[in-house]
């Protein structure tokens, strides 16, 4: 599939050689340098690089720095790393962006809940230590509203579950359902994580600026709708009870709108509305019918998970 030399494990330190570093990009060839030869300097050697069509150089500076690369199928970041999943073969993986954001003296940190045994799975948190400037007011305040939905709508808070420095165990992922093409693959990972029950860590990170001349190719608005939207939708096999029982809820109050309009219009001026009267009904009886399948469904998830930790037990 890729057309790069993928580096040795004689050139490995240490117990560096059981990482593979994946790095996305698309157009990074202001930062992407940087990034290899930081992580080669702080020991990884095993450098992936799988690019989504760029043009500026990112591809030929990532060559010459030495890192592997590989061309992914289509576009977008969560279509990228999906297809890195597939052809990685270390047991830990450490993922971050090629914008230079992140850095590499961190990596250790990253990785030392996974060596320890602690977690399969590590987030980066980039509000522990933030460089001024470095995200956006607008970016800041749709972050901190994606964290508490998520939070909210799947029972557990990791901080930052759209930060882009992750490491975990290879075939911890291998059970997950990974789907999105786009941004929304890191709220895929933190989705699946509580999913399947996944010992998950948080490691405060240095999050920096921007350098000069790099642009991101993060478009606020519309892919924190997407973040927002594939929040969710996973709901509906994570938390079934929030995902049918929000909108029944709608729909309830919807009917009971209606219904209270009907009564008022009928006792005050004995005006009818049947129509409205029909509609009123079947609101609210679709909203009942909905939180009754919402709890259902929450009941048959619960007793899904413990016969899979029992499983899990058992396999042990």
């Amino acid at each position: 599939m890729g057309d790069g030399e993928a580096a040795t494990d004689d050139d490995t330190t240490g117990d560096d050689s059981d990482v593979c570093v994946l790095v996305p990009t698309l157009d990074e060839a202001e930062t992407i340098a940087g990034v290899i030869d930081g992580l080669r300097e702080a020991g990884y050697e095993n450098v992936l690089v799988i690019d989504g069509g760029s043009t500026d150089g990112t591809v030929e500076l990532a060559r010459e720095h030495g890192a592997r690369v590989e061309h992914q199928s289509g576009q977008g970041k969560g279509r990228a790393i999906r297809e890195a999943l597939s052809i990685i073969e270390a047991p830990l993986v450490l993922m971050l962006d090629g914008d230079g954001t992140y850095r590499p003296e961190d990596a250790e940190a990253m990785l030392e809940p996974l060596r320890e045994g602690r977690a399969d799975h590590v987030i980066g948190n980039r509000f522990a230590d933030m460089e001024p400037g470095a995200m956006p007011r607008l970016n800041r305040v749709g972050n901190r509203l994606i964290n508490r939905a998520f939070a909210f709508i799947h029972g557990r808070d990791l901080v930052d579950i759209t930060s882009g420095y992750r490491a975990f165990r290879r075939e911890s992922v291998e059970r997950f359902r990974l789907n999105a093409t786009g941004f929304g693959i890191e709220t895929e990972l933190a989705v699946e994580c509580i999913k399947h029950d996944a010992d998950t860590e948080i490691v405060p990170v240095t999050y920096r600026s921007r350098p000069a001349g790099s642009d991101t190719n993060l478009r606020p608005v519309r892919d924190g709708a997407v973040i927002l939207v594939t929040l969710y939708r996973l709901a509906k096999t994570n938390n079934p009870l929030f995902y049918f029982g929000s909108v029944g809820v709608l729909s309830l109050l919807f009917g009971a709108g209606i219904g209270t309009y009907v009564g008022v219009e009928w006792f005050t001026r004995r005006v009818s509305h049947e129509v409205l009267a029909v509609v009123a009904g079947v609101a609210i009886l679709f909203g009942i019918q909905l939180l009754m399948f919402g709890v259902l469904s929450d009941m048959l998830l619960s007793l899904h998970r413990e016969q899979l930790r029992r499983i899990e037990r058992l396999e042990r």
